[in-house]
């Protein structure tokens, strides 16, 4: 009969070492929330513009938009998505002003995990887009939109959404590291912003000339924002397993990504 050897300050170690992680990313978090707070310009921006955006879509050019059924329902998906963007940029705001306003030197003389304001800035990230994505369509259906999803639905597209969500986040993560300044990052993440014009977010892709419906085509934006239109309104095509794939890998190599950047820079 054998006994079982079980090396207990090794399993000590690795549980005490999760905590410390968690009690690190926990207090991180919590200093990024209370630092959008203290901005509440950013945070008022963040929201007014997608909206302000969709009334200009909906009220001035929606009478001239041909997509076979009312604009507001076509268009307040690709504003969901857009608005996400908008957030993005600024978590490549933040993420690159800790990086380069001397906060890495000060947590690298505390005993805490620096890759911890990492995930500070993705959770707020989220949190800010949960809001945003509510007042959005709440103003869209006082604008008329009017979905016909039940609950089920719904819970699907605040799925698709919220991975879209993380992966574009964790991009925005990999613009604020590499970034030299926080101007440069707002700079570079107006990629993020410009892609959802080029897509089905606002206008079908046959329509664009032969060049961009290609890109429309085949990027992320079109096969989520199909989806999430297909699920709110019935109309069109879903693509949810191609929508779940785009998002899935985005992230993947993006939150890879934005670990090896930070260790590099950071170091």
């Amino acid at each position: 009969m054998t006994a079982t050897t079980i090396d207990r300050p090794a399993v000590s170690g690795a549980v005490a070492g999760a905590a410390t992680a968690a009690r690190d990313t926990w207090a991180l978090i919590g200093r990024t929330l209370r630092r959008s707070l203290r901005t509440p310009d950013t945070l008022i921006m963040g929201i007014a513009l997608p909206v302000m955006i969709m009334a200009m879509f909906v009220y001035v050019f929606g009478g001239a938009i041909d997509t076979g059924m009312q604009y507001v329902d076509y268009v307040v998906p690709g504003i969901v998505l857009l608005c996400a963007g908008y957030g993005a940029s600024t978590t490549a705001v933040g993420v690159a002003t800790d990086m380069t306003g001397g906060l890495m030197n000060r947590f690298r003389s505390l005993p805490m995990r620096p890759a911890a304001v990492l995930t500070g800035h993705v959770v707020e990230s989220m949190v800010r887009n949960v809001v945003s994505t509510v007042l959005v369509v709440g103003v869209a259906l006082a604008a008329g939109f009017r979905p016909t999803a039940g609950l089920g639905g719904w819970l699907a597209v605040a799925g698709v959404v919220a991975l879209y969500v993380l992966a574009l986040t964790w991009v925005a993560v990999c613009i604020g590291v590499v970034a030299s300044t926080p101007e440069a990052a707002s700079g570079f993440s107006f990629v993020i912003m410009f892609v959802p014009y080029v897509s089905s977010a606002f206008v079908q892709p046959e329509t664009m000339p032969r060049v961009l419906e290609l890109v429309a085509r085949y990027q992320p934006v079109t096969p989520v924002t199909d989806t999430v239109r297909a699920w709110l309104t019935g109309a069109g095509e879903a693509q949810p397993w191609v929508a779940l794939a785009w998002c899935a890998g985005v992230f993947l190599v993006a939150r890879v990504g934005a670990v090896v950047l930070f260790r590099r820079r950071a170091g």
